[in-house]
């Protein structure tokens, strides 16, 4: 099952307090992003955010659980109807993550 945007939407306006949230749809679920830096997706309507030492910090008792099968673990944040939780949360965790990698300018093919 794959995650409706209408779900996507509300979770980013939770979370709007944290920064410039964006989201991109990958394989019928969605990434979310924070200043350019991936921090989250959300699966099957659920948030799973990356684990980071200062995540854990602000919410100690998350359950940690992989968003797909084959994947890492992330922290699965349920309550996303705590808004300020929720923006602590990301602005914790988001400033932990490091910074997206710098992409190559593309070449120009030489036609024939």
């Amino acid at each position: 099952m794959s995650s409706r945007i209408e779900y996507v939407e509300f979770v980013m306006d939770q979370m709007r307090g944290a920064g410039n949230i964006t989201c991109r749809k990958m394989f019928g679920e969605y990434g979310l992003y924070c200043g350019g830096k991936i921090f989250a997706v959300v699966c099957d309507d659920q948030l799973y955010i990356k684990i980071t030492k200062a995540g854990k910090e602000v919410c100690p008792g998350l359950s940690e659980a992989p968003p797909y099968e084959g994947a890492k673990n992330y922290l699965l944040m349920d309550d996303v109807e705590d808004k300020e939780l929720l923006t602590k949360l990301v602005a914790a965790t988001c400033r932990e993550l490091p910074e997206p990698k710098k992409k190559k300018p593309k070449k120009e093919q030489v036609k024939n």
